[in-house]
Order: C-alpha cells, then sequence, then structure tokens
C-alpha cells in the first residue's frame, strides 16, 4: 500500500506482481475509492484487442463523420488487470497512455486527466497462458511490487474481515484535487547535493559494475538501469520523506524505494539474482 501511495505522489505507474489471490486487484479498487478518482478495470485476455483500451472511431452514416469512442483508459486510476495474459499488441496500446498521458484515435490526440496512474497485476511468467511484457512498455512502470503470501496472524485478520456478512467497504478521505496539490508540495522537497550523487552511484554501478568495485556482479546484469530509473529515484524517495512528513531526503528514502525501482527492466537481472540485492 506504502508502495502505490509513493507512485501515486510521484505520478508514475506501478506493476504488482504475486499468485493469484493475494488482494491486488482489492488493493487497487480500494485505492481509488479512498482518493475518490474515477476508476476502470480492465480484465486482459488472450483475445483483447487494442481497441477495448483506448477506444475506436465510430462511422456516422447520417453525417458522413468518425466520431471518437473512448476507451476505458480515459479515467484516473487503471487497473490493468493480469496484464500479462494478454499479447504484446494489446500491452503496447497502453504506451502513448502511460507516457504521453494522451491518446491517439485516428489523427486526432485526446488528453488524459491530470490524475492518470496506471496499475497493472500479473501473475509470475513462468506460469501458463502468461506473456513476458515489452521491454518498452516496462520501463514505463516507476515500481515493481512483489506480492508474497500474507504471514498467518494477518491471514487470521483476513478470515476475520471478509468472511462476515458483509465485508468493509472503503470510504474517501481526500479527492484527486489534494493529490494533485501533494505533488506540488512534494517538488519542493530538498534533494542534497550528496544525495543526488548517491543516486548517481547506484545507476552506473549498475551500468558499469566492475568500475564500482563489483565484479562479481557484471555477470549479473542484463542492462543497466536507464535514466528514467534516476528520475524515479529521485521521485521516489521525495515521496518517502514526504510520507514521513519530512521536507528533505535521506540516503534511507533512497534505499527504500531503491529495490522496487531497479528490479524490473531498468535494471534488468538474471533469474539467479533476487530483485533488489544490488540496491
Amino acid at each position: 500500500m506504502r508502495r502505490m501511495l509513493i507512485a501515486l505522489l510521484s505520478d508514475g505507474h506501478v506493476l504488482i506482481e504475486g499468485v493469484p489471490g493475494l488482494a491486488k486487484t482489492l488493493a487497487v479498487r480500494t485505492l481509488a475509492a479512498t482518493i475518490g478518482a474515477q476508476f476502470q478495470r480492465i480484465q486482459f485476455t488472450p483475445d483483447l484487442l487494442p481497441a477495448d483500451l483506448i477506444g475506436t472511431q465510430i462511422y456516422n452514416p447520417k453525417t458522413g463523420e468518425f466520431t471518437a469512442r473512448p476507451g476505458p483508459v480515459f479515467s484516473n486510476l487503471v487497473l490493468a488487470d493480469e496484464i500479462n495474459r494478454a499479447p504484446a499488441k494489446v500491452q503496447r496500446a497502453l504506451l502513448e497512455a502511460m507516457e504521453e498521458r494522451q491518446v491517439t484515435l485516428g489523427d486526432k490526440s485526446y488528453p488524459l486527466d491530470r490524475l492518470y496512474l496506471v496499475l497493472a497485476t500479473q501473475n509470475p511468467v513462468e506460469q501458463e497462458g502468461t506473456y513476458p511484457l515489452p521491454e518498452a512498455q516496462l520501463d514505463r512502470f516507476m515500481l515493481k511490487v512483489l506480492v508474497d503470501y500474507p504471514q498467518r496472524d494477518e491471514e487470521r485478520v483476513i478470515i476475520e474481515r471478509m468472511s462476515g456478512k458483509r465485508p468493509p467497504a472503503p470510504s474517501a478521505v481526500t479527492d484527486p484535487k489534494e493529490i494533485l496539490r501533494a505533488r506540488k508540495v512534494l517538488n519542493q522537497i530538498y534533494v542534497d547535493d550528496k544525495i543526488k550523487d548517491y543516486v548517481l552511484d547506484l545507476i552506473f554501478a549498475t551500468r558499469y559494475p566492475a568500475d564500482s568495485g563489483l565484479k562479481k556482479l557484471a555477470s549479473l546484469i542484463e542492462f543497466g538501469a536507464s535514466p528514467r530509473a534516476t528520475i524515479f529515484l529521485v521521485k521516489g524517495a521525495k515521496a518517502n520523506a514526504f510520507l514521513d512528513g519530512r521536507g528533505y531526503v535521506t540516503p534511507a528514502d533512497v534505499k527504500a524505494i531503491a529495490p522496487a525501482v531497479l528490479r524490473h527492466s531498468q535494471c534488468r537481472q538474471r533469474p539467479h539474482l533476487p530483485g533488489g540485492d544490488l540496491a
């Protein structure tokens, strides 16, 4: 939940990975309800078409003109449920929306709302019926969050909450305007030059591990982190400091967010190196 809040404040997208049944979808739906945002859920399936996401143009024979019919991506929070169950052409349909915050239908582009966030869930790629996400799309996600099984005492709470006659329902505690105002405050959080150098040290260690005295990691990293990851690290560290009530970033803020930023395509690691070990 904290990672999703960090992404919401940082204006970044989130990829949530875990086996079925871990309440990934419920978590995203709850977040949308608590901020009073417009929410759309898209169930990704092998037969899904790009038009099912972004919309299409409908021809009107009476006027001889095409009119746009927007798809479900025109929302504040978009849940791309089981995103890796759809083929690459469907997944790529989200690229423009995620990066440019607009959707092109025909020869016209339509801007998305200022508060726009894609939260995608996926099952581990080794399961049947899944497709690996394209590298270009993975790089658009600010964070990759791994969801594991709950602890025994946590699952006991789940039993109490969800097995009753009426499961608890979330209510709005803020609104999109407040989130946008919080983002302006986030931009004012102070980042010292030493923190910036620390972030750069981490990023360049993924690209040239031998130069950083990490020769053993050189054979374990396929691709170093991109400049987009550098930006995500700084933004995520600011959001972490904001949630802790501080107006400045510390190295602990960078460490707290680094594994979620570096574990996917920006810093692709070989399977036998768990994500986040470098960070």
